[in-house]
């Protein structure tokens, strides 16, 4: 019997629906400090309840863990006038001050990072080892940029005349729209902010309805890191106001700069939004990423990379690994591998449960997409080795799918889910047309022992990252960001910064040879 045969009779956690349900039936208490708890908006330094509330739901019950301020066009105009008076004295702030408070700041998130991760976890599913991470990844980015600050460096040009001196001088571009998925609540926005607080500007936070909280927690933290008034601000608000709070955000005048994580889809409207003021942007936008195996590679190592890159976070993450490329000599092996791999490794449930590795998906919808990626591949041929089924609520089965062709569904879209379709090719250049069909580029990794091959590979794919024999890439200290329609810019590294930062030229004429 064939290993892809051999495969199809398992099945994937042959004990997951009773532990699942029984884990459920639980009752789940967020039980965080009640000073982190925050459900206000938080606008020039005060802690501001709107008109109206709406819910913030544990994605793995649906129950409501609180009800948060749902603020509306005239807090988001309040929220960018703060930032704007602040603006007008932060950006007069020594680098070294701003230094100070980005790593007292830090400091606070690493202090707290229990209740924080806890926070993260019940609402967005996210299990409880990866939230913590997710906090002292946060960290990390209020530490870097704390450091970058001081080295906001500009130039001294040689002058063709001799009496003339030219120089470049840097400075912060004002107050910054900063825009935040649910998949990383806390990450994303420090990543962000912190760059654009060292720069010397000042921000108005629009988390993700989904996940407010974590926003908020931090507002509060830097509040008590001694972050002036109306240098952070945080407006939240619900689905239905999005759009008007959005419109704000986006495209009023005292705004100067708009930095955006999500869909392609979303992108596209904020920077029709921005072109009428030719505001600057910076966008992290979808990704698709390959995940090519040659048959050089370290088929173990390959698996664990494929476990790493696709199953964190339930497969929600824009880096997430999409369509598997495994070359035909080891096809099979690499099918056995990831398939044992899964069987020994990923267990469902509530992200607070220690023995969770994959927690639920967002809402009801991404569970609905993941099975409409399955139901379209297997109408097409594909078959199923793991999994392939949706859970209670918005749970899925970690799902591996053999004899994936192109033509496929969840070949042409980002999953956002844990499904794994895995394509078998012959020669590189197969490999490597395939991966670059899509008209995103944000991530790619792939997996070669092959010297000569690790460098045509990593030059020719169609990326802003590449993961050589690795599954795992994002680091404070790497430029992250995509090409195509995955984004404009980049974030985290030491050009990270230049996101908030203009280029002012001076000539200062009149000197005496």
């Amino acid at each position: 019997m064939s290993a892809v045969r051999a495969l199809r009779s398992r099945r994937l956690l042959r004990q997951v629906s009773p532990v699942l349900q029984a884990s459920l039936r639980r009752h789940y208490s967020l039980d965080v400090s009640a000073a982190l708890l925050r459900t206000q908006g938080y606008l020039g330094g005060r802690w501001v309840s709107a008109a109206s509330v709406f819910p913030v739901l544990d994605p793995a019950t649906g129950q409501e863990l609180t009800q948060v301020s749902d603020c509306g066009p005239a807090e988001a105009k309040q929220a960018v006038e703060a930032a704007y008076e602040a603006f007008q004295s932060w950006k007069h702030t020594t680098a070294k001050e701003r230094s100070v408070l980005l790593r007292r700041w830090s400091d606070l998130l690493l202090l707290h990072q229990d209740h924080l991760a806890r926070i993260i976890t019940f609402e967005s599913g996210k299990p409880l080892p990866e939230a913590l991470g997710e906090v002292s990844y946060s960290a990390s980015f209020l530490q870097w940029f704390s450091e970058e600050a001081r080295r906001v460096y500009g130039d001294v040009v040689p002058s063709p005349a001799a009496d003339r001196r030219l120089l470049l001088l840097k400075q912060p571009v004002g107050v910054a729209t900063i825009i935040t998925p649910w998949n990383f609540p806390s990450a994303m926005i420090t990543r962000k902010v912190g760059a654009a607080l060292a720069a010397g500007c000042t921000v108005v936070v629009k988390p993700a309805e989904d996940t407010p909280l974590s926003a908020l927690a931090l507002a509060e933290l830097a509040q008590q890191a001694g972050v002036p008034p109306g240098v952070v601000n945080v407006v939240p608000c619900s689905r239905e106001k999005m759009a008007a709070v959005g419109r704000v955000l986006c495209s009023d005048p005292l705004v100067a700069k708009i930095s955006f994580t999500g869909s392609t889809a979303t992108g596209k409207v904020l920077l029709k939004m921005a072109a009428d003021s030719v505001k600057r942007v910076s966008m992290e936008l979808g990704g698709h990423a390959p995940f090519i195996v040659f048959d050089s590679a370290d088929v173990e190592r390959a698996v664990g990379g494929a476990m790493a890159s696709k199953f964190r976070n339930s497969g929600q993450t824009c880096v997430c690994s999409n369509r598997f490329l495994v070359q035909s000599g080891i096809y099979e092996r690499f099918l056995d591998g990831l398939g044992r791999a899964m069987d020994a490794e990923l267990r469902v449930g509530h992200g607070s449960e220690p023995a969770t590795t994959q927690g639920p998906l967002i809402n009801a919808r991404a569970a609905e997409k993941v099975v409409h990626q399955i139901e379209d591949a297997v109408s097409r041929g594909a078959q199923v080795l793991r999994g392939g089924k949706r859970l209670d609520g918005s749970f899925m089965e970690p799902t591996l799918l053999a004899g994936v062709t192109t033509d496929m569904l969840c070949t042409q879209e980002e999953t956002f889910g844990p499904l794994v379709p895995v394509i078998r090719f012959e020669t590189e250049e197969e490999a490597l047309a395939v991966a670059n069909a899509a008209n995103v580029g944000l991530a790619g990794y792939f997996y070669s022992q092959d010297v000569g091959q690790i460098w045509r590979v990593a030059e020719a794919l169609e990326v802003g990252m590449v993961g050589v024999n690795e599954g795992l890439l994002s680091a404070a200290e790497a430029a992250f960001g995509g090409v195509k329609q995955s984004g404009l810019g980049r974030e985290g590294s030491k050009y990270g910064i230049d996101e908030y930062l203009e280029v002012k030229y001076m000539c200062f004429g009149g000197l005496k040879p």
